[in-house]
């Protein structure tokens, strides 16, 4: 493996992890703008522009661009998170160059008046239907109360009232904004021939227009609280409950993994064996999501109506004896297995390392290779995990709880022997 970096005269990074030995090659733009870049009159518009990249450019129809991806063979996509919007393809090495010429084509989209009426009904059909399917919008609800005004807060689809009122005109304004030079990083991984990948983005990015278009990371205060939504049409009760915890450039978002890992992988953990398993619930969850500025543990369950209020006091119940009382060698020990298999499983195809790679850099400016995540897992401790749990304490929660359930409250926490140990 080899990682190589280069930045062109008007500011667009390019960075690559070379592996000579791969089968394919994954290229990718990442552009920092997401939810939190908007203001709540223009919320869900980098959403929204993501769509527009998709319905043509200046040289291309909405039908050139989907045919050429699929002469290539490439398996490609977007997506758009608080932070981030990411164009992304996979394909086989020789089409490198059209690969990369194609997405940067479509990251100057023509924004036509038509297709953006179009697609703006696209996107609210989107909200509707978010709102009308399980978990009916849980996690958004519970960020926007946990966060308060924070943009950490917003909804990455925005609303039905700022798409409602969005215009192409606005959009055009954002696009060039957010889309400046500065702000993208073009990553490669996989058979990349890097030189290569310099000159094509020379030649398709050098003539971007360098705008000033950076960050403002406002400090972000989480709040506490219980709030139920009732949806009568619903079958199950879900509940989503966020605790805080350390942000993107914090070293101790490994401790934080594998803490989160411990308490609610899928299998195996402290929430399976006594929710899961037990068929007390459906589902529950932990995941450590990390921010810049910020970051949050989120907790999710599905379960019957009836069984809402046991479990949200078992898993108060868990996460206080937690905080208590650590987890155990080997508990820890078993998360890092089920980590390092994560990391190096998505790690043998290239487009796993693409958006590790990009990922890193776009956050911390900081390239890791596969080992030095292994060698960050390896060497947390307990002493770390308890660190982890004192500084963000996992029962300073924000629970919101969406189902048929026309009343419920916060759970009154009934303290066993085993517990206050």
């Amino acid at each position: 493996m080899e990682f190589c970096r280069h930045v062109l005269e008007n500011g667009l990074e390019i960075v690559a992890e070379c592996a000579s030995e791969a089968y394919s090659t994954a290229v990718g733009f990442f552009v920092r703008c997401g939810a939190r870049d908007e203001t709540p009159e223009i919320a869900g518009v980098s959403h929204f522009l993501e769509h527009m990249a998709f319905k043509g450019t200046p040289t291309r129809s909405a039908e050139d661009v989907n045919r050429q991806f699929d002469e290539m063979g490439a398996d490609y996509n977007a997506y758009t998170s608080e932070e981030t919007t990411v164009y992304h393809a996979a394909v086989l090495p020789e089409y490198q160059t059209s690969a990369v010429e194609l997405l940067a084509d479509i990251l100057r989209p023509s924004l036509r008046d038509d297709d953006f009426r179009t697609e703006k009904q696209v996107i609210l059909e989107e909200i509707r239907m978010y709102e009308d399917q399980p978990p009916f919008g849980a996690e958004e609800k519970c960020r926007a109360a946990y966060f308060g005004p924070h943009p950490l807060g917003h909804s990455v689809l925005g609303t039905a009232e700022s798409i409602s009122g969005l215009s192409a005109e606005t959009m055009r304004q954002y696009l060039r904004c957010r889309y400046s030079p500065g702000n993208i990083v073009l990553a490669g991984a996989g058979k990349i021939d890097f030189d290569l990948l310099v000159k094509t983005a020379q030649k398709c990015c050098g003539h971007w227009e360098p705008l000033q278009s950076g960050r403002t990371v406002q400090p972000a205060s989480s709040r506490t609280g219980f709030q139920l939504v009732c949806k009568q049409s619903a079958a199950q009760q879900y509940a989503v409950l966020l605790s805080p915890g350390p942000a993107a450039t914090e070293e101790d978002r490994y401790p934080a993994k594998l803490l989160a890992t411990v308490l609610g992988d899928e299998t195996g953990s402290r929430f399976y064996w006594e929710l899961v398993d037990p068929g007390l619930a459906e589902h529950a969850s932990v995941t450590h999501y990390e921010h810049e500025g910020a970051g949050v543990f989120i907790t999710y369950l599905s379960c019957a109506p009836s069984h809402l209020a046991d479990n949200l006091r078992r898993i108060h119940e868990i996460f206080r004896r937690t905080e208590r009382h650590c987890v155990t060698a080997q508990e820890l020990a078993q998360a890092k297995s089920k980590v390092n298999s994560r990391v190096v499983l998505a790690s043998e195809r290239p487009r796993g390392r693409l958006f590790a790679l990009g990922t890193d850099w776009i956050q911390r400016r900081q390239y890791r290779a596969v080992r030095d995540d292994l060698e960050a897992v390896a060497a947390i401790t307990l002493d770390d995990i308890s660190a982890v749990l004192a500084k963000y304490p996992l029962t300073q929660t924000m629970t919101v709880t969406i189902g048929p359930l026309a009343e419920a409250a916060a759970p009154s926490l009934r303290y066993s022997a085993q517990d206050a140990g």
